[in-house]
């Protein structure tokens, strides 16, 4: 199979540099400065192991690749707020033998949080969610580094909107020859769900800086907190603490790397690199989203959200509020949904 990464950013450049280092056929999509660097110096990619470089065809769109191949895998790593628009390309693009890729062409969601696979359903026949457990950082045009030891990651794989099939044990076999562990789950919600929570402290690692004060630890556990109370009240399922724990053990451990300064997460990196976007309507807005209409309030997520648009779109230094100031803000919302409505 030929995987095609829609999106060689932090997870998308990991993955594909991974498996091209085993042996399998990769094509990367970029844009822009990114796009340049690929073609012209390869992938570098940055592990526990050393620095690789990877030369692979890139591509900017489908029209780059022709006809796509009937062995195509379409791995879908951009940020969920640009997936509308890559669904909108690389749907149509004709499959050699007849048909799009949208009704002939498996398509994987290596993205945070849920909603991208359900955009990717309206138009895609074959959806496969994958929960990314994979620490990876992408702030230079061309480098791409995931610290992970003696793991990449850990990337469970499922059909959307459940089950699995033979193409996904394939395609999790390519992945285990390529420094990542992939379970096939009929039920890959309950990790992605479980991952969401997770995700719900980008927001506040991008507008605070690392989660690492005895402060932002215990507001985190907050934010957590009503997210768990939203997912329980929409009866949605997710993976205890203690059951991913299980699984990752101590498979994929962080190692400082050579070269590469101590980073933040996605949406930390999105700041970083100023691109007037960041991903909180998908993380901490899925919250806000459910807790609307189950009834729940959701102040902190609200909060948050609100807080990472404006530092995106005015494009502000990531982590410059200071943990103080968000706990006040935090408190004050949460004061003002507790106050009863006037008559």
């Amino acid at each position: 199979m030929r995987y095609i990464i829609i999106g060689a950013g932090a997870v998308g450049g990991a993955v594909g540099g991974r498996l091209a280092g085993a042996g399998h056929e990769v094509v990367l999509v970029a844009r822009g400065a990114h796009h340049a660097a690929l073609r012209d110096e390869g992938l570098r990619l940055r592990v526990p192991d050393g620095e690789f470089t990877y030369r692979l065809p890139v591509v900017d769109g489908p029209a780059g690749l022709g006809a796509l191949r009937t062995d195509d895998v379409l791995v879908l790593a951009v940020k969920t707020q640009d997936t509308e628009a890559a669904l909108e390309t690389w749907g149509p693009a004709p499959v050699e033998d007849g048909g799009t890729a949208a009704q002939r062409l498996p398509l994987l969601c290596a993205q945070n949080g849920v909603e991208g696979q359900r955009l990717a359903l309206r138009r895609f026949r074959h959806v496969y969610g994958v929960c990314v457990w994979l620490p990876a950082t992408f702030l230079e045009p061309g480098v791409v580094a995931a610290a992970g030891s003696p793991l990449t990651g850990i990337l469970h794989l499922g059909r959307h909107p459940h089950g699995t099939d033979e193409i996904l044990h394939r395609i999790a076999a390519d992945l285990e020859k390529s420094r990542f562990e992939a379970p096939v789950t009929a039920d890959v919600g309950r990790w992605q769900y479980a991952k969401l929570l997770s995700n719900l402290a980008n927001a506040v690692e991008a507008v605070t800086g690392p989660v690492e004060s005895e402060a932002a630890l215990a507001f985190v556990d907050r934010v957590r907190a009503e997210g768990a109370a939203v997912l329980d009240a929409a009866g949605i399922g997710y993976a205890s603490v203690e059951e991913q724990r299980a699984v990752r053990g101590d498979k994929v451990t962080l190692l400082p790397l050579s070269g590469t300064p101590r980073g933040g997460g996605s949406s930390w990196q999105s700041l970083t690199r100023g691109t007037g976007t960041i991903e909180a309507d998908y993380l901490n807005g899925e919250i806000t989203l459910l807790g609307r209409v189950h009834g729940v309030p959701t102040p902190l997520n609200e909060l948050l959200q609100r807080l990472a648009n404006t530092f995106a779109r005015e494009r502000r230094e990531a982590g410059s509020m200071p943990v103080g100031e968000l706990v006040r803000l935090a408190d004050e919302a949460e004061t003002a949904v507790a106050k009863p409505p006037r008559s």
